[in-house]
């Protein structure tokens, strides 16, 4: 039987994120199952420092003014996200599978390792200044909660979270 990793991001995973998620385990057989969670709601005060920290004074002013996707549109784009993801691994010559799920992604995690078997888990997200500094992010939470190993790397960098 083949090893699962599953794979929780929080956009698009670039060709440099499966890079660096296939040199994890180069010399290994290994089935990728990965979960993009539809966004919808964001908790304001966390996503407005996340955007003054990167400089994203569109998106900040976004948030200020509530223009949070609806369920169908947040839906459409984690399914954009998951299809170019799965993607991305097939042009690194790796097949994976995956899901859209809901906007907290713990119960589908551990959904996943109980039906699978999954041996890790491997978090891409950008960096969150708050939640990462009082570890509230997914990784923490899933390292918490899941007793696996819980890897955490910061979207379109080699950096560890």
């Amino acid at each position: 039987m083949t090893d699962t990793i599953l794979v929780l991001t929080e956009d698009t995973l670039a060709a440099a994120d499966v890079a660096h998620i296939l040199s994890l385990h180069a010399d290994e057989t290994l089935r990728y199952r990965v979960l993009v969670p539809a966004d919808t709601e964001r908790n304001v005060l966390v996503s407005l420092v996340d955007q003054l920290s990167l400089g994203e004074l569109r998106e900040a002013l976004d948030t200020v003014l509530g223009r949070e996707p609806e369920k169908p549109e947040a839906v459409a784009d984690a399914a954009e996200q998951l299809a170019d993801s799965l993607a991305a691994f097939a042009d690194a010559g790796v097949s994976a599978s995956g899901t859209v799920v809901d906007d907290d992604p713990l119960p589908a995690l551990r959904t996943a390792l109980a039906e699978e078997g999954a041996r890790e888990v491997v978090v891409v997200t950008y960096p969150h200044a708050l939640e990462d500094t009082f570890h509230r992010d997914w990784a923490s939470r899933a390292r918490e909660d899941l007793h696996v190993p819980v890897l955490h790397l910061y979207s379109g960098t080699s950096e560890l979270g």
